[in-house]
């Protein structure tokens, strides 16, 4: 199920949005559909988020026809992590295991990408983030509790983290996809303080664990022209690389980043202290 192509919004148009034109713009509210390919072409570096959430049949990582392709990953790569109860994710050569929180990486020509639950009652739910590729990298897993890890943040500010960098420059190898997994603590609700910006990447931010009586309010937009976008669980919030990228939930969650453009440099930001924004 494709959906319209998202973007490109020009900074200087965010504060005249109401808060409908914004949800319109930057959030996905149905990209994980029981049953259903969601698949959102955006101009954001030419990134495509993808959802499938299979049942008793598998689905198809299918190609659509904003990119022109004979097969999704004929010229693309993909991270893909699930959310859901575990599956499996087979492709013309190889089949992954994918436990919750585990993060695949598939690389240009890559064929026959076909999407699994093992229980159709709990089934998976595979959030995909696919950029562009100029060659072909190998394809690698990382299991839930693999990558690169990074305690962040102090109770004290509310933001105590656990980040788990799994596509990336010194992990699997990509084109330009980064990925990787953010956990909140307990008693902690703010994620990514300082807020930043990244001026040469697009980065798309997939929440979930949001308790179904909770929120996330995303700040985005320019740091002296800031506006918010409430988050309900499993909801993709796309950022573009001129806005800041920020937000507090009304209790605590988890949430996958992901990013692509001109460089693969987690660190290459811009900060933008709180007693700075507008």
């Amino acid at each position: 199920m494709p959906s319209a192509m998202r973007g490109p919004v020009a900074a200087e148009q965010m504060s005249g949005f109401t808060q409908q034109d914004l949800r319109d713009r930057f959030l996905v509210e149905d990209l994980l559909v029981a049953g259903e390919f969601v698949a959102i072409p955006t101009h954001y570096d030419r990134v495509v988020a993808v959802g499938a959430v299979p049942l008793a049949e598998p689905i198809a990582l299918a190609a659509i026809p904003e990119i022109r392709s004979e097969f999704f990953l004929e010229h693309r790569e993909i991270g893909i992590v699930n959310v859901g109860g575990p599956g499996v994710i087979d492709t013309q050569d190889e089949s992954w295991t994918m436990e919750r929180e585990a993060v695949l990486y598939l690389g240009r020509g890559t064929k026959d990408v076909l999407f699994r639950s093992v229980d159709p009652a709990n089934p998976a739910k595979y959030y995909g983030f696919s950029a562009p590729a100029h060659t072909a990298f190998p394809n690698a897993v990382a299991a839930p509790d693999q990558g690169t890890i990074r305690e962040l943040g102090d109770q004290s500010t509310a933001n105590r983290r656990t980040l788990r960098q799994c596509i990336h420059e010194n992990g699997i190898r990509s084109c330009q996809v980064v990925m990787g997994v953010t956990r909140l603590h307990e008693g902690s609700m703010w994620n990514t303080m300082p807020a930043h910006t990244h001026e040469r990447r697009t980065e798309f931010y997939l929440y979930f664990d949001v308790q179904e009586d909770a929120r996330v309010l995303h700040l985005a937009g320019e740091p002296e022209e800031t506006r918010h976008i409430v988050v309900a669980d499993e909801q993709l919030v796309l950022s573009p690389s001129w806005s800041i990228h920020s937000g507090v939930g009304t209790r605590a969650y988890s949430f996958v980043w992901a990013m692509a453009g001109e460089n693969q440099s987690f660190d290459d930001m811009d900060h933008v202290q709180i007693t700075e924004m507008m």
